[in-house]
């Protein structure tokens, strides 16, 4: 009979984070090898766009539908499943013909379509591990750290890919570093089929105290709701504002997701070395921030409870998010433009956790489907994003481009006064 593990949820935690890491080696790497790319394969920054926003739109709309897949075939399976998948796309859009074979169109739209899929595929994974396995796994006081290290994971990730990609990129062209890249995915399939159970009751190592602590403090929404959640999610006010809010914080996000390696090279002229290395250091502070975050709004929440807890976290997070890219933005001075920008990001990722939190606080066991619902509306700025930022840029320079959304991340913070993550899904007004 195998022997329980003390504090075996920290380790289910830590699969969790390796494929956040993992998630993001693979979806990021487009944005390190998108000028090498781009030059090579004869496309233009509006093409590139295009190729950024299919992954950012396909991966917005199947947030929901992915919570729903999660919540029918259970954690383990999906997340094994389409993990499997990343490796596939992403070798799939590395031996994507060059401009001897096909057109500069066929190229664009074979990009748009595969990238499209890796959205598709990758969409699951923060709503079903998040809102499924950190949900069933861990007691509500110890939410906040789960959810910010999971988002610590997916930084590392960033941080990782941006040199890492750069060097192989030196040795092995840009199709060599997604190839290289490429089988992370089968580890992170791997590594959750192989050791995450659905229930933690299951567990061949789980030890009856630790089941104990699990459920200690399950909230009052887990034994009120039946099915059809998914229609109280999407009429639940509570969820429709976090989702709108969420928006708005990753309108920034995905302004440094997909345009801050191109931004250093481009327009300010950095190597693309140096800004391997400044795109790791935004990513490294995005880091510290969901760490952080995870344990402040653990704190928060015990001090203040759910409501307030995740209210002031969240709040002062985005308005120094907005107040540092502002003030990035239109720096004259190029090392203190990265400085603030990258303190500007960090600060986008010291909210995630009380976003997570309250959503969770307000669906309980339905959170799949709920934090599917805000994670959708999350990730549509990414569609937006990629195709608005360079037409901005052309219009008024790259310094609007990245002022203007500094609107985005206070307006973020004022919409938290109307949220209230203490109103239990089956009870809060729709």
């Amino acid at each position: 009979m195998p022997v329980p593990v003390k504090g075996l949820r920290w380790i289910v935690l830590a699969v969790i984070v390796f494929g956040g890491l993992v998630l993001y080696i693979l979806r990021t790497n487009l944005s390190i090898v998108s000028v090498a790319m781009m030059h090579d394969l004869g496309m233009n920054e509006y093409q590139l766009g295009l190729v950024f926003s299919s992954l950012a739109l396909s991966y917005a709309l199947f947030q929901f539908p992915g919570g729903l897949f999660g919540d029918k075939f259970g954690p383990r399976l999906t997340i094994a499943a389409v993990a499997v998948a990343w490796t596939v796309l992403t070798v799939i859009t590395a031996i994507i013909p060059g401009t001897a074979a096909w057109s500069v169109t066929a190229i664009v739209t074979a990009l748009v379509f595969t990238r499209f899929l890796l959205g598709a595929v990758q969409a699951p994974f923060f709503p079903v591990t998040i809102g499924g396995t950190v949900e069933q796994w861990f007691p509500v006081k110890q939410w906040g750290l789960p959810n910010g290290l999971t988002s610590t994971g997916l930084t590392l990730g960033g941080a990782l890919t941006a040199p890492l990609l750069v060097w192989l990129m030196e040795s092995y062209g840009w199709r060599g570093a997604l190839l290289i890249t490429a089988p992370t995915g089968l580890l992170a399939a791997f590594a959750y089929y192989w050791f995450i159970r659905d229930d933690p009751a299951t567990h061949p190592r789980i030890s009856s105290s630790e089941l104990a602590f699990i459920h200690s403090d399950r909230p009052a929404a887990d034994t009120t709701l039946e099915k059809g959640s998914w229609k109280l999610a999407l009429k639940n006010r509570n969820i429709l504002l976090l989702t709108v809010s969420y928006f708005c914080m990753n309108y920034v996000f995905y302004l440094f997701f997909s345009w801050f390696f191109f931004y250093l090279v481009e327009i300010r002229g950095f190597s693309a070395t140096d800004a391997g290395l400044f795109t790791a250091a935004q990513w490294i502070l995005g880091a510290v921030g969901a760490t952080l975050g995870g344990f402040s709004c653990d704190w928060l929440v015990r001090k203040h409870g759910v409501h307030r807890g995740t209210r002031y976290q969240a709040m002062t997070g985005l308005i120094l998010s907005g107040v540092f890219l502002y003030f990035g933005a239109t720096s004259d001075n190029v090392t203190v433009t990265v400085v603030l920008l990258c303190c500007s990001f960090g600060f986008t990722q010291i909210t995630e956790a009380p976003f997570w939190v309250a959503a969770m606080g307000v669906a309980g066991r339905h959170s799949q489907v709920a934090t599917g619902v805000m994670n959708t509306g999350g990730n549509l700025p990414g569609a937006l994003g990629g195709l608005l930022v360079p037409v901005v840029a052309n219009w008024f320079g790259w310094t609007a481009a990245i002022v203007s959304s500094s609107a985005f991340v206070l307006l973020g913070a004022l919409l938290w006064f109307l949220i209230r993550a203490d109103e239990p899904l089956s009870t809060a007004a729709a």
